[in-house]
């Protein structure tokens, strides 16, 4: 038998353990998840109506600015060498809705699009879209913002006479503001709102603008697209902007008809865009199926843009 009988020998650290970029890792994301605006409506062919903008992409953010009117959203809560599902919803073409974009738990949902005259409604959406001028003196009502809480509701269309009628149409809702009401013209989108998440302050989602219409004698012009990108409304007989640029989340804006000529189309929405912020000692894989990139460590965070597709991310320490 050994003289040291069975006596256990114990070894003492001093140095803590840490985990490695393979250990779970609890980390804090901030983001912007912003969903694609809806693009203008079309007018109906023989339509002299003016038709309606379309309504800016929800806008849900953990920093500076989100939309609608409530409070920032919570950052979320993760664990590194988890994925993590992404989506960047698309622009809306003319007369449609914008797509929802998504990170994790947290969904933006697509611009809704604008009337299209005769007394339409506006869309429901992220931010809603602007109702079609009306056929009758009351006023063709602005689409919703639903669910609440990511933007505002669009502007209402009008006339402003009998027949031949001088018919406007109502202005996309924004991130920012609701869309404008028509009033002698096409409303104007509404605003849309800014973040610094990417390091500097840039605005998103702004509504597009209504169209115009025709008049005896002449006419009226669409409305102006909303900050951060939306489209201008299309002036007499003419098609809607398109919202620009890219990844800005806005709306379109409403073509203008004529009863004698064929109808003009609304312009397309801007795509979404998912912004992700988490500390510099982090380092971010954006997986197969989207576009993105991840910046250099600034101010104690890196950020990662994506802008197109959809996957998976994942964080390693």
């Amino acid at each position: 038998m050994s003289r040291f009988g069975s006596r256990t020998r114990v070894t003492t650290y001093t140095s803590a353990w840490m985990p490695t970029g393979d250990e779970t890792v609890p980390i804090t994301v901030d983001y912007l998840v912003l969903a694609g605006g809806a693009g203008g409506k079309n007018v109906i062919f023989g339509d002299a109506y003016g038709a309606g903008g379309g309504g800016a992409g929800g806008m849900r953010c953990t920093v500076t600015g989100t939309g609608g009117s409530g409070s920032l959203e919570t950052a979320l809560s993760l664990v590194g060498g988890t994925n993590y599902s992404v989506t960047v919803g698309g622009g809306g073409a003319s007369g449609s809705n914008g797509s929802n974009s998504v990170f994790d738990t947290i969904t933006s949902t697509g611009g809704g699009t604008g009337g299209a005259g005769y007394g339409s409604g506006g869309a429901s959406g992220g931010s809603g879209g602007g109702g079609g001028a009306g056929e009758t003196p009351e006023h063709s009502v602005g689409g919703a913002a639903s669910p609440s809480g990511q933007g505002f509701a669009g502007g209402n269309g009008d006339i402003t006479g009998g027949y031949p009628h001088n018919a406007y149409a109502g202005g996309g809702g924004g991130a920012g503001a609701v869309g404008g009401n028509a009033v002698n013209i096409g409303g104007d989108g509404g605003a849309g709102r800014a973040t610094d998440i990417s390091g500097s302050s840039v605005t998103y989602a702004g509504g597009g603008g209504g169209g115009g219409a025709r008049t005896v004698g002449g006419g009226a012009g669409g409305g102006s697209g909303g900050s951060g990108g939306g489209g201008a409304g299309g002036a007499v007989n003419a098609a809607g902007s398109a919202a620009s640029p890219a990844n800005r989340g806005s709306g379109g804006g409403g073509g203008s008809g004529d009863a004698d000529i064929a109808a003009n189309a609304g312009g397309a929405g801007s795509s979404g865009v998912v912004i992700l912020r988490y500390a510099d000692t982090l380092t971010i894989t954006i997986g197969a199926g989207l576009t993105g990139t991840e910046s250099a460590a600034s101010g104690g965070y890196k950020r990662a843009t994506i802008t197109a597709g959809s996957g998976n991310v994942s964080w390693a320490a």
